[in-house]
């Protein structure tokens, strides 16, 4: 073999790595290097804000706890039966457990074939049992619960049990180890203090959005038309949208404060404000249904009404609080403890009840056959009653006003013919034979007409009901409404009455002539 191609291939190889050497130079020099702009600097040094420790803290609280969290919360996929959707989206207050799966009124039903629903839940305990809201699970069909983790894992799910009065249900997967929300106690969160909301919302898995809590104690929503639905809820700002519906609100320990379960909106969408249910309502709810696939829940057997300025004025308290007993349900454990229509609740076994909201969900968290000590305020001072709560299905809806108090004859005027009360807006006649049927009453005065916007109209009063009592005395005839209401001007008058289904209190101011 020649040593001339040899040498020349030799040559060739030196000359290629004097050349790459010279070439990498450029770079450093700005020739070719210029336009590959390899060590260009873009952008400043530095931050232009360097972070105080405390604001460094909290961005620091939010992530920790948002990588603690997210572990626990799961995407839940539904199989739902064939069903009549409600396609009205005009509902203020809605569940948000899909686009197309949150129940509203008054709008058109149409049959929908089977279809998959989404929904979020959190893991609480390690072999498997999940909390989610009943709306999300409500329509599976058999086998059809599918449990997504956020390592991606898939696992079927059982439905262990659902509670439809506080839309909560819970639902098992098969598996150990699993991680476990810490549940945090709702009674101490606090107006104002940060929270984080984890769920799915709108197929994004996994998804953390931030806010405070902007109410606590928030009910009426009319989300579910049970007369004894719990709704006592947990109100945040933190962005929720459909898919989050079971997920997770936590403060920045992490602990899990509530559920959440629904939306303020004329869209369908996030419009500011979510709900979530109370961790300890939950808590109490999910060990009843691990327990025995129910709820075995206490019960009173009142109807309530929230206290307003009108209504603590007749009653003598000294600020608006409490929660109003409307009526009293026959036999019930209420009326065998002798609680009456007028009586405001403060206390339940020592905890505050400032509002109808907070006896409900206080009661949700006990079982029948529970004892219960009531703070109650009557005739202007306190008093105690020792309820012995029993299971709702043994009440039935009274049908007459026995076990309330009062005589007859509170007045000494016996006419008794149409009476108009032009300051206040409605007229009253005798009872006929056909409004006693109608009414299932025999006693009282009939209200025959409301003026639109007027005082008593504003405070409750409706015409085709009876008043069968005023101040807990019983009332036979128009002339002793009349004789009343002129001698009590300037104060408030406590009107029972009656509709087919039930009765109910009307706080009445009555103007100064």
């Amino acid at each position: 073999m020649s040593k001339k191609p040899i040498v020349s291939a030799v040559l060739l190889i030196g000359i290629g790595i004097v050349f790459g050497i010279a070439l990498v130079s450029t770079f450093d020099t700005g020739g070719i290097g210029s336009v590959f702009a390899a060590n260009k600097e873009i952008g400043a040094k530095n931050p232009p804000i360097t972070l105080s420790p405390q604001v460094q803290a909290i961005n620091d609280a939010f992530t920790s706890a948002s990588k603690t969290v997210n572990a626990t919360v799961v995407n839940i996929k539904v199989i739902t039966e064939s069903k009549a959707v409600n396609k009205d989206l005009r509902d203020l207050f809605r569940f948000f457990g899909g686009p197309e799966d949150a129940p509203g009124g008054g709008g058109e039903e149409r049959e929908m074939p089977k279809q998959e629903g989404a929904g979020s839940g959190v893991i609480i305990s390690t072999d498997g049992y999940i909390i989610t809201n009943n709306h999300v699970v409500d329509e599976a069909k058999e086998d059809g619960i599918t449990v997504i983790l956020s390592d991606k894992k898939e696992y079927k799910a059982k439905l262990i049990g659902k509670d439809p009065l506080t839309d909560l249900a819970v639902i098992k997967v098969e598996a150990n180890n699993l991680p476990v929300a810490h549940i945090g106690n709702s009674d101490e969160v606090a107006i104002g203090e940060m929270v984080i909301a984890v769920g799915n919302p709108l197929g994004l898995n996994s998804t953390v959005t931030s806010g405070i809590v902007s109410a606590i104690g928030r009910g009426a929503l009319g989300l579910n038309r049970d007369r004894y639905a719990v709704e006592n809820f947990i109100q945040t700002d933190a962005a929720i949208n459909p898919g989050n519906s079971g997920g997770g609100l936590f403060n920045l320990r992490g602990s899990l404060i509530g559920i959440n379960s629904a939306i303020a909106t004329r869209t369908g969408g996030y419009m500011g404000y979510g709900f979530a249910i109370p961790s300890n309502l939950m808590k109490a709810v999910a060990l009843d249904i691990i327990e025995d696939g129910k709820v075995d829940r206490g019960y009173i057997g009142i109807s309530l009404r929230p206290v307003d300025e009108v209504s603590a004025k007749s009653l003598k308290l000294d600020k608006v609080i409490g929660a109003l007993v409307d009526d009293i349900i026959k036999d019930s454990p209420a009326e065998k403890a002798g609680i009456e229509p007028g009586d405001v609740i403060l206390e339940l076994d020592g905890k505050p009840v400032n509002s109808s909201n907070d006896l409900q969900s206080l009661v949700a968290q006990r079982r029948a056959g529970d004892k219960v000590n009531l703070k109650i305020w009557r005739d202007g001072k306190s008093i105690t009653k020792s309820v012995t709560l029993k299971k709702r299905d043994d009440d039935k809806m009274a049908s007459n006003d026995e076990g309330v108090t009062g005589s007859a004859n509170t007045t000494e005027d016996n006419s008794n013919g149409t009476v108009s009360f032009k300051d206040l807006g409605f007229t009253i006649n005798p009872l006929s034979e056909k409004n006693k049927t109608d009414l299932e009453v025999e006693k009282g005065v009939f209200v025959s007409k409301v003026e639109p916007y007027s005082v008593a109209g504003q405070r409750g009063l409706s015409s085709g009901i009876a008043i069968v009592k005023a101040d807990k005395q019983e009332i036979t005839k128009t002339g002793q409404i009349k004789k009343l209401l002129k001698d009590r001007q300037g104060e408030v008058v406590i009107l029972q009455i009656k509709t087919k289904d039930r009765f109910g209190l009307v706080f009445l101011e009555i103007p100064k002539q």
